[in-house]
C-alpha cells in the first residue's frame, strides 16, 4: 500500500520550512537582522516616506507587527520616524543613512541556489510555481496569517496567539 500524497507534501513542506529558518539564521549572524526586518526596511527604501499601513500592505505583515519590526530598526538606528509636513497627524518611517548602509550587506532574502533556478526558469513555470504555492497557503487557510513567526525568531508570540480565530485552525 502507498503512502497518500499528503505525507509527500508534509515533508516538502516541513523541508521548505526547515530551508527558510537556516537562511533566515544565516541572514541574523550576518547583519543581525530578521527577514521581516530586512523586509520593512526594503519597503521603505521602495516607497520613500511612508507610513506603517503601506509598510504592512506591502509586506503581508499586519500593521502591530510592522510597528514593533520598527521599534527595533529605529532602536538600531535604521530607521526614524518623521512627521509629515503636510498633515502632522502622519508619522511616517524613513531609512536613515546606516538603514541604506545595511540594505548594502545583506545577503539574499532566498538561498541563491533557489534563485538562480528559479530565475533559469521561464515566466509561465515561474507563475505555476507562484500559483501552486498560494494555492496550498490557501488550501491550508493560511493566506491571511502574519508570516512573522515563522521568519522573525524576535516575533512576539502573545500577539500571535491572539490574533488565532477558531476559524484559523487548520484541521
Amino acid at each position: 500500500m502507498t503512502a497518500p500524497y499528503w505525507q509527500d507534501v508534509l515533508i516538502s513542506l516541513r523541508q521548505i520550512i526547515r530551508a527558510t529558518d537556516l537562511q533566515s539564521k544565516r541572514i541574523m549572524k550576518v547583519c543581525g537582522l530578521t527577514i521581516p526586518q530586512v523586509m520593512v526596511l526594503r519597503a521603505i527604501e521602495s516607497l520613500g516616506d511612508v507610513t506603517v499601513k503601506r509598510i504592512s500592505d506591502q509586506v503581508s505583515l499586519s500593521q502591530a507587527t510592522v510597528t514593533t519590526i520598527l521599534n527595533r530598526l529605529e532602536d538600531k538606528q535604521f530607521v526614524e520616524r518623521v512627521r509629515s509636513a503636510k498633515d502632522r497627524r502622519i508619522v511616517n518611517a524613513r531609512l536613515t543613512e546606516s538603514g541604506v548602509s545595511m540594505l548594502d550587506e545583506v545577503p539574499p532574502l532566498l538561498h541563491d541556489e533557489f534563485i538562480n533556478r528559479f530565475e533559469s526558469l521561464g515566466g509561465t513555470e515561474k507563475e505555476s510555481i507562484l500559483d501552486s504555492l498560494q494555492q496550498v497557503a490557501s488550501m491550508m487557510n493560511a493566506e491571511k496569517i502574519d508570516a512573522s513567526p515563522l521568519l522573525d525568531i524576535q516575533a512576539p508570540i502573545k500577539e500571535d496567539i491572539r490574533d488565532i480565530k477558531p476559524s484559523d485552525s487548520i484541521e
